[in-house]
């Protein structure tokens, strides 16, 4: 072998017994927006339960994620389904037959944005990607959501419901405390609205019960349950969802001009004609 190509091998045998250099694990990723500290303790009202008051946004952030680069994903969602899943609804069998005969268009017409409605009760809190301003006094909780400028007042001083309330939007309630939580039971519904947009819609029998807390001053959870014997197999109760305090703008919101529903409209007489 000449001396050339024997340091060729020896070079090529140095480079197999040297050590392997160890891996240096990756940093994590650095995010411009991040989950929201929780704060300092929540306000107290005069009567001394927690004060609801505030400009709350759906999602962990404490601000606007929509369309953002450099957003922690934990900052984006409202509960980590792993730690707190979130069932699907258990539907009666012709309610889930009904819902799975639905065509796209269908679906699409469903959503109340699409259709220029209120989201209504439970959706509000469902389905809402828009900001809602709670004020909330010993008496009173006034809700004012963003999306499509709706408002709901919650009466918390104790007055009676109606025997045979007219079917609102966001039903007619009732309020008690729980320790620090203040829990909403709701009925009386206009069945136009849909719970979520994916077809569950509901009965005249559905009951709605929400559940009201602020452990600090950043955070309001909210959890939904919905009992409707009629369509669901038993109640569904939502994750409790995480909505943090914001100071940004609330903006006008007003549906007008929507020329998609009318498009949407030629489409189902269509699909019609089909069958």
């Amino acid at each position: 072998m000449n001396l050339r190509l024997a340091g060729v091998c020896l070079a090529a045998l140095a480079l197999l017994c040297v050590a392997p250099v160890p891996v240096r694990a990756q940093a994590a990723p650095k995010y411009a927006v991040t989950v929201m500290p929780p704060g300092g303790p929540a306000p107290r009202l005069p009567d001394g339960h927690p004060d609801l008051s505030g400009h709350w946004l759906p999602n962990s952030a404490g601000q606007g994620v929509s369309g953002r680069d450099g957003v922690d994903p934990a900052a984006r969602r409202q509960f980590d389904p792993k730690v707190t899943p979130e069932l699907p609804p258990a539907f009666q069998p012709w309610a889930e037959a009904k819902i799975k005969a639905m065509t796209p268009v269908e679906l699409e017409l469903s959503k109340s944005s699409v259709n220029c409605m209120p989201r209504g009760l439970p959706a509000i809190w469902l389905q809402n990607p828009y900001s809602t301003v709670i004020v909330h006094t010993p008496a009173m909780m006034a809700q004012l959501y963003e999306v499509l400028n709706n408002w709901r007042l919650v009466y918390t001083d104790g007055r009676p419901v109606p025997k045979d309330p007219e079917p609102w939007f966001h039903g007619t309630s009732t309020t008690h405390w729980e320790g620090n939580t203040l829990v909403v039971d709701s009925s009386g519904f206009d069945e136009r609205t849909y719970v979520m947009p994916t077809g569950w819609f509901h009965s005249d029998a559905m009951k709605v019960t929400e559940r009201y807390t602020r452990p600090s001053k950043n955070y309001l959870i909210v959890e939904i349950m919905v009992d409707d014997p009629k369509v669901l197999m038993h109640p569904w109760k939502s994750a409790p969802r995480r909505w943090t305090l914001g100071n940004g703008e609330v903006y006008e919101f007003y549906c007008t001009n929507n020329r998609e529903l009318d498009e949407l409209g030629k489409l189902k007489e269509q699909e019609s004609y089909g069958k």
